[in-house]
């Protein structure tokens, strides 16, 4: 019985598992090239404020700038990656 309700689990378990999309080649490189593109993105900003000669007050606008067009950036490709996964 026992063996029975373990089989029954692992059927259904399987079966449910190919009813969700995954995402095709294009879209798994386009979500590679868009975390490589954000990467690089970062880094530059990154050195950008390290050689910040400005007032502190113009550097953590500078700063504070960078990190929103990066959380923007992040979001949208995210959710981009999300669709997706679900169309």
């Amino acid at each position: 019985m026992k063996l029975l309700r373990i089989a029954v689990f692992l059927i259904l378990s399987l079966s449910c598992a190919t009813l969700f999309a995954t995402e095709t080649v294009s879209e798994k490189a386009q979500a590679k090239s868009n975390d490589i593109k954000r990467d690089a993105n970062e880094a530059v900003n990154r050195v950008q404020e390290s050689a910040c000669t400005g007032s502190d007050a113009e550097c953590a606008k500078q700063k504070i700038g960078n990190r929103a067009e990066e959380a923007k950036d992040t979001i949208k490709d995210k959710s981009s990656e999300m669709k997706n996964k679900m169309d």
